[in-house]
């Protein structure tokens, strides 16, 4: 069986100079995500962080990921522009892009879909999220809503192309609405934005949060490509 090589990509930086950080994700966030992971026959994990050499992303760990998953707060600016490029590129040629919680901010979203990434956002609140098309795989056995008891507000406007599907959609009890669970093509590449992920919430251990992402990989690693994908434009000789 091939199995969908996933590489999670975690900043590592909360879980090290915050104590309710370390006790919430002891193994960092990354290394949550990788456990529930791991739990799917046909998925192989491997972790990086943003202190690792070359950012954990070295050419050889991108040129064998089928699909990547990031999660950035506030240390963004840290990601040298040549990784991200990299990073970019890989997607254009088909490799999937996750995008988790604050990630939207993040240089590899904002470069992949083209976008600012600004949102609104606030405290933590009591969360619904509600499954706004249940047609799609990254849906696939997630009811109609769920709930999550803490998760910092983010809110409309959000600053992002208009999606190609908006599965996902969020109410806090303050009122405010948000875009929470969105996907886009570029290239050969799919992407998806996911909000849960707060480091001081426990989302990523919610079962439903877990069938998201783990639908997700599925959905976002890569069709097998009939034809050699140029990345220039080919010029087609006349019939003669």
């Amino acid at each position: 069986m091939k199995k969908i090589r996933v590489t999670i990509w975690n900043e590592f930086k909360h879980e090290k100079n915050n104590p309710d950080v370390a006790a919430i994700y002891p193994k960092g966030i990354h290394g949550c995500i990788g456990d529930f992971l791991s739990e799917c026959d046909d998925v192989e994990v491997r972790l990086a962080c943003l202190d690792d050499p070359d950012h954990g992303i070295p050419n050889e760990v991108l040129d064998n990921t089928d699909v990547l998953i990031w999660w950035g707060h506030c240390y963004h600016d840290a990601v040298s522009d040549e990784r991200v490029e990299y990073v970019r590129q890989r997607v254009y040629d088909g490799m999937g892009f996750i995008a988790c919680h604050s990630a939207h901010h993040s240089k590899p979203f904002k470069r992949i879909v083209g976008t600012t990434g600004n949102l609104s956002w606030g405290d933590e609140f009591h969360e619904i999220l509600w499954n706004l098309k249940p047609s799609h795989p990254i849906a696939a056995g997630i009811p109609d809503k769920f709930e999550l008891e803490s998760e910092e507000l983010y809110a409309e406007p959000f600053y992002i192309p208009n999606p190609d599907d908006l599965i996902f959609g969020a109410w806090y009890t303050s009122g405010h609405i948000f875009r929470a669970g969105a996907t886009f093509t570029r290239g050969l590449g799919k992407i998806f934005y996911f909000q849960p992920g707060h480091e001081t919430c426990r989302s990523f251990y919610d079962k439903n949060v877990q069938r998201v992402l783990k639908n997700a990989v599925h959905w976002c690693a890569p069709n097998e490509v009939g034809y050699e994908f140029s990345n220039d434009c080919p010029y087609i000789k006349p019939i003669v």
